[in-house]
């Protein structure tokens, strides 16, 4: 990939909170680029930093107690880390838009769906209030929502989980934004509803060439969805690289436990299995020597525990991988 001419260019972002028992570095010199019309992955536990880095891209990280230490964010040739306020207002929901985990809590409880989508398109389109409707309708309809007229004027409590992620989706694509982050888009949604919303984003991003950053835990979700993947691990990217080859041959340990956990289909042993991961992420509060993985990894050797390992290139393919075993790694599937 050509970081000249991507969309986005994240380069070495830290982003620290600091809290009652000192300073928490939840990313960690993290970079990547992402191109116009691509679908990148980005992929771990829990408290990783996934969430963290995307809300650091849209400059919605509070300080205090957050903070953007380090790094840089160039996004169509602007800093946003350098923009005013009120410019980075007119990218934020316009330019670069997010789905939020949890779409019954982030939906407002009070306002109807078509007042939060108006509100949406007014704020950066220059529309009337009846053109604004118009253009909440047509975001309802192009997400495949059921009775789109009847749900304008409903509220959040009144629509299944299923339909307020679609809300949620329309809201962020109402104004055709060149990137869309969608953190967990398919949370708490049962698996018939998860593969529509999928199906869904696939539909809108061929439509319109929206180029999406999908934070996801589930890797059957990024074997639909994404170009490229990206490995976080205790806020540090540990592995990159294209979807199939990651998925065939991946270079970290890591990366080969959340495969491991993964069911497979049309697997019918009975007596086998899932890979666990031992452990925990590990706290933040203290400096890490060597590999974060090292104290849960079955392939740690002493230099693992004293000496971080750099992230380096494999093969002809655009695969990093930051182990001191990679190659072993990738002889172990």
């Amino acid at each position: 990939m050509n970081d000249k001419q991507a969309l986005l260019s994240v380069d070495n972002l830290t982003v620290t909170f600091r809290t009652d028992h000192g300073v928490v570095p939840a990313v960690c010199e993290f970079s990547y680029a992402l191109d116009a019309g691509e679908t990148l992955a980005i992929v771990g536990e829990s408290g990783s930093g996934k969430s963290v880095g995307a809300l650091a891209l849209m400059r919605l990280i509070h300080d205090p107690p957050g903070r953007i230490s380090e790094g840089s964010i160039q996004f169509d040739g602007r800093s946003l880390l350098s923009l005013p306020e009120g410019e980075m207002q007119k990218i934020r929901g316009n330019e670069i838009a997010m789905i939020f985990q949890e779409p019954m809590t982030s939906l407002n409880p009070v306002l109807t769906i078509a007042e939060q989508i108006v509100e949406a398109v007014q704020l950066h389109q220059n529309l009337t209030k009846k053109s604004a409707r118009a253009r909440a309708l047509e975001m309802l309809q192009l997400v495949q929502i059921s009775e789109p007229e009847q749900r304008l004027d409903q509220y959040p409590h009144e629509l299944s989980g299923g339909m307020c992620q679609r809300v949620m989706i329309a809201m962020a694509m109402a104004c055709t934004p060149s990137i869309l982050i969608a953190d967990e888009p398919t949370t708490a949604l049962d698996v018939t509803i998860q593969a529509q919303i999928l199906d869904l984003m696939r539909d809108l991003k061929a439509r319109l060439g929206t180029a999406i950053l999908l934070i996801t835990h589930d890797l059957g979700v990024v074997a639909e969805m994404a170009d490229r993947v990206l490995v976080i691990y205790a806020g540090r990217k540990v592995e990159e690289a294209p979807v199939r080859e990651l998925l065939r041959s991946p270079r970290h340990p890591y990366t080969l436990g959340l495969l491991g956990a993964m069911p497979r289909l049309g697997d019918t042993s009975t007596d086998k299995r899932l890979t666990e991961i031992p452990g925990s992420v590990p706290s933040l509060l203290e400096p890490i020597t060597g590999c974060a993985f090292a104290p849960r990894c079955t392939m740690a050797v002493e230099r693992c525990h004293v000496e971080a390992p750099p992230l380096e290139r494999h093969g002809d393919a655009e695969h990093v991988a930051a182990c001191w075993r990679s190659d072993e790694v990738g002889t172990v599937r």
